[in-house]
């Protein structure tokens, strides 16, 4: 089928074509995996979106890629190099990216076809990928003009460092978990032997790079140790007691006892500069040095910065950060200088992608100044107006105004308040990372005394101003200095070239000036996706492109999940605005998340995802789709419990599970066939990981999950009604005649121009459960159970009911193709070859293709709220019939009668013999002066319908209790109304329509009840 619309280019974006545009840039997937359900979730509802607006005539662009996705991919690749017993050092750098080049290939080849069999209806024509010579001539560009601007530039200060990857991370790339600890209080002598202080630590092993400790000058005991010096045991280094506000002075001591560290502190906190931002900013308040004992493992080391290494110390030199803080508690607790120990649970900042806990750690990095107005304050005034959580700090709101202020718009509103606090406390973006894989950072550097790099400045003042961009800097604070200033400063400076593009760095080279080593966070690629992808800077130079980026940028809607916000949305934003002036897209929807059956988000790097190619193999992709559109609530995440489906019996059975030594619940790497223990075979995480590989004897077992029975058997439905229905046309005696229409036919007309009302609101409030809803009441309960019933005996030779019919077909397969593209295409043809009767009001313009079929029209006449109301009556009769012949067991094919009064005969009669056929009754008539003994009462509307001829006789005790059990029933729900009725707040605030309808609606209860009981009462 997509070679069918791949054919036919269907999904190919032509900016020349004129009208409105509608465009979505996917959020491109990490090339370290295969996607996972959670990609297929957010997936199904971007194509929801671009097929929907595509049939609606608008110019729609879905612009699909991948990302490099540096940290997590090189990851991955050294894990795998790990397991074959080699290191990423054992390559050179080159060799090493060719490796990850190569998974990058076999992994983005798999996703796209992934896409494809998701059915989504990408450009796949245009598909980017983040380090593909379009994207990386922006991303150059983008440093280059940031650089330039000012706005990036090189600090010395503590970063997020993660041990295992081993490189820095943003703040955004931190992830908070709870954790089990403890408070270890350590006792510090004074150095004058007079007695000691205790400190109290989470952190035990960052004591050797203590440089001083705090306390509040509140503290009754600040007075008597100002001015005194501490020795730290261990080290022997002599450390300044300092006073400052920060620290929290215990509970005891007049601290806030509201606050759960008042609890735990003993009013003395150890300053800890190099590994701890609040010490950091304490050490720079009162100038104490910061020294880092830990190597970029974590391990506690002498060549990073720790000069003083005692004797006594050295034993802890090359232990890890955990092995260290287990030592060292003992050291203190054999020297008598441990006080005590209290467990404590609190939150600790782990690696977003390696999961291990990250280290505050001093580092030289590159960073964007974010927390410019030109970047940070654009962000802010783009807010639509309605979503601000109050005010806009007054520096921000004064600002210049831009093209796009107050237009960014989230979905959720709630989500908003994300994206404004974000940028209320952000902080410069750490851009560089210690990674082979990436965009390198395009500056070339020399160190050396000021009056050396000056000689340089004349041959740099001969390259091109629009190419080169040359900084200077202090090394001992970063701070920058002016170029002609640079000879006669004093100390070590650093020299920056910051270069558009490669041309002149052999001669920067020469120079003795080096390239950074470094490559840029991924999310700065990323960052640049809504302009990259669209040939941003300079479109002219990529023929395919033109056009493409006045067209589409900004797009319509950004669909992506909660995660992000920080770490995507609000740079899209940034750079969008810095570069180009206007927004990257109007509207952010935020998705819920996935989770597996043990509420864990599904992720690639867990390895507990579970493969959208396995639901398809098991349900197909339709059923896939509808069921994970109709669990988009946008009010909760969806746990999705998983089972496996045996290679070798193709049996689905409960997968054994394990625990991580991250906490993570995930199924076992190799797993034994339920019918033959010694068959094996590998999970989704086994094969992920590298843990296991599948093999011919032990293969990959695939997932499925009985959730998605939801969908196939609405696809199966709509399948089999289809089948059923055109049957019936092909049947229609040639000598149809047009009638008019019946109730029957009115109805169904107005809930097909409700649905697509009804289709349409859901969709512009990004409401995809009720989008789902919609289709499924629509096709399940009014045209299957309904109408397909309903015109059975008549359609045959009424040609008004068969270009209804034909029409409602059509007008279903088009509405349904953005949730389920494969079945509605499928049938496409046999519905558009049918010869169909005008019917008035209805739009439906032929289509060689469902995909570029337009979106259903129906005439505002065709809105008949009275034919609704009508046949809601008519339901309500067939449904209570329906129910006594069930609660009786009595056969379909056994005909009734039934005896009512006028207006309920003139309900039938109306009906045009739905209620017949549809209830099974033989013959209607007028209710008897004496009730028939086989006959049985059943109240409707407040009168006492008779229905005769269920069975042979009417047992008396079984009606007696069938009545009394009704009685009960629906005094209840009287009882539940009186009580909403007699709310004053609810009389007043709720519309007067409802209320209205609340009051209707109990006098026909009451009614009901009224001739349930008359019923009963006649078997006395």
């Amino acid at each position: 089928m997509h070679a069918k619309w791949d054919a036919a280019r269907c999904f190919h974006a032509d900016p020349a074509v004129p009208g409105d545009t509608y465009a979505i840039f996917i959020p491109p997937p990490n090339v370290t995996a295969a996607l996972h359900l959670g990609h297929a979730f957010n997936n199904s509802l971007q194509d929801l979106l671009t097929r929907y607006n595509r049939m609606r005539g608008l110019n729609t662009l879905w612009m699909p890629g991948t990302d490099h996705a540096g940290i997590a991919t090189q990851t991955v690749v050294e894990k795998r190099l790990l397991l074959q017993g080699k290191k990423r050092t054992d390559f050179t750098r080159e060799a090493f990216v060719e490796k990850v080049q190569e998974w990058k290939d076999e992994y983005e080849a798999t996703i796209l076809g992934q896409l494809k069999g998701m059915g989504c209806s990408c450009d796949f024509d245009r598909t980017r990928f983040t380090m593909d010579e379009t994207c990386a001539t922006a991303v150059r560009h983008a440093f280059f003009t940031l650089f330039k601007d000012g706005l990036v530039y090189r600090g010395k200060r503590l970063v997020n460092w993660d041990p295992v990857t081993q490189t820095a991370l943003a703040d955004d790339e931190v992830e908070m978990e709870e954790v089990d600890g403890s408070f270890w209080y350590l006792k510090y002598p004074l150095a004058d032997g007079s007695g000691h202080v205790t400190v109290a630590t989470t952190r035990p092993e960052t004591m050797l790079g203590d440089t001083a400790v705090a306390v509040n000058p509140k503290d009754p005991r600040a007075a008597a140790l100002r001015g005194r010096k501490l020795r730290l045991p261990i080290v022997g280094r002599e450390i300044p007691v300092v006073e400052d506000d920060y620290v929290v002075m215990p509970a005891s001591l007049g601290g806030d006892p509201a606050d759960p560290k008042a609890q735990f502190a003993t009013g003395f906190l150890k300053v800890t500069p190099a590994h701890d931002p609040n010490d950091w900013d304490i050490g720079q308040r009162h100038g104490v040095a910061a020294i880092n004992v830990m190597a970029p493992d974590g391990s506690i080391s002498d060549r990073h910065g720790w000069m003083d290494v005692s004797v006594e110390a050295k034993q802890f030199v090359g232990l890890s950060r955990e092995e260290a803080r287990k030592r060292i508690v003992a050291w203190f607790k054999q020297n008598g200088l441990l006080e005590d120990v209290k467990p404590y649970r609190h939150s600790v900042g782990h690696s977003y992608r390696s999961h291990v806990p990250v280290e505050p750690y001093l580092s030289d990095q590159w960073y964007v100044r974010v927390t410019d107005d030109r970047l940070r304050g654009t962000a802010l005034r783009a807010m639509a107006k309605d979503q601000v959580d109050g005010a806009l700090p007054a520096a921000v709101a004064a600002g210049p105004a831009m093209a796009g202020d107050g237009e960014l718009r989230f979905f959720p509103a709630r989500y908003a308040k994300n994206f404004q606090m974000w940028h209320e406390n952000i902080r410069d973006w750490c851009i560089s990372r210690q990674l082979w894989w990436g965009h390198r950072i395009p500056v070339w550097t020399k160190r050396g005394e000021a009056s050396a790099l000056a000689s340089h400045l004349g041959a740099l003042a001969s390259l091109d101003a629009s190419r080169a961009v040359v900084r200077a800097a202090r090394v001992v604070d970063g701070a920058e200095i002016a170029l002609s200033a640079l000879p006669a400063a004093q100390g070590e400076h650093d020299l920056h070239v910051c270069l558009l593009d490669d041309a002149d760095g052999a001669s920067l080279e020469a120079m003795g000036l080096r390239r950074d080593p470094d490559v840029l966070d991924t999310w700065f690629s990323s960052a640049l996706w809504p302009l990259s992808t669209l040939g941003w800077p300079d479109p002219s130079k990529w023929p395919e492109m033109a056009g493409l980026l006045d067209r589409y940028n900004p797009s319509s809607v950004l669909c992506t999940a909660r995660e992000i916000i920080t770490l995507w949305v609000s740079r899209m934003v940034m750079f969008n605005r810095y570069f180009l002036g206007r927004l990257p897209f109007k509207h952010v929807f935020i998705h819920a998340m996935i989770q597996d059956g043990h509420g864990q988000k599904m992720s690639k790097s867990l390895g507990n995802g579970v493969d959208p190619r396995d639901i398809i193999h098991s349900h197909g992709s339709d059923a896939m789709r509808f069921t994970l559109v109709s669990m988009a609530t946008n009010t909760q995440d969806v746990r999705l419990p998983v089972d496996m489906v045996c290679p070798h019996t193709g049996e689905t059975f409960t997968p054994k599970w394990i625990t991580t030594s991250a906490g993570y619940t995930v199924a076992d790497a190799v797993q034994s066939s339920p019918k033959d223990a010694a068959r094996k075979m590998v999970s989704g995480f086994g094969a992920a990981t590298g843990v296991a590989t599948p093999t011919a004897e032990i293969p990959l077992a695939r997932n499925t999950s009985a959730r998605f029975d939801l969908g196939r058997n609405f696809a199966n439905k709509l399948w089999n009604a289809t089948r059923f229905a055109l049957s019936n046309l092909a049947q229609a005696s040639p000598d149809s005649k047009a009638e008019p229409l019946t109730l029957l036919d009115r109805w169904m007309l107005a809930r097909l121009e409700r649905s697509v009302r009804a289709f349409d609101a859901a969709v512009a409030e990004y409401e995809f459960h009720r989008v789902a809803e919609v289709v499924y009441d629509l096709v399940w309960r009014d045209f299957c159970d309904w109408y397909l019933e309903g015109v059975k005996p008549t359609i045959r030779t009424n040609a008004t009911q068969q270009a209804i019919l034909a029409a409602a077909l059509d007008a279903i397969l088009r509405m349904l193709h953005p949730i389920c593209p494969f079945v509605t295409e499928t049938l496409w043809p046999s519905v558009q070859s049918l010869a169909k009767g005008k019917v008035d009001g209805v739009v439906l313009p032929p289509s060689a293709l469902c995909a570029t079929a337009a979106w259903p029209a129906f005439a505002a006449h065709l809105r008949d709220e009275k034919a609704l109301a009508e046949f809601a009556r008519v339901q309500a009769l067939v449904d209570a019939i329906r129910k006594v012949r069930g609660e009786r067991q009595v056969s379909p094919k056994r005909r009734i009668a039934l005896l009512a009064s006028d207006s309920v005969r003139a309900l039938i009669a109306s009906s045009g013999g739905v209620v017949e056929t549809l209830a099974g009754l033989e013959s209607v008539g007028a209710s008897p002066a004496a009730r028939p003994a086989t006959a049985v009462a059943i109240p409707f509307e407040g009168s006492e319908v008779l229905l005769d001829g269920l069975v042979d006789a009417v047992d008396a005790g079984a009606e007696k209790a069938r009545l009394t059990k009704l009685i009960a029933e629906r005094e209840k729900q009287a009882a539940g109304m009186r009580a909403k009725l007699g709310n004053e707040a609810y009389v007043a605030k709720a519309p007067p329509a409802l209320v209205e309808e609340t009051r209707k609606k109990l006098a026909e209860i009451d009614a009901d009840v009224a001739a349930a009981k008359s019923a009963l009462a006649a078997f006395g």
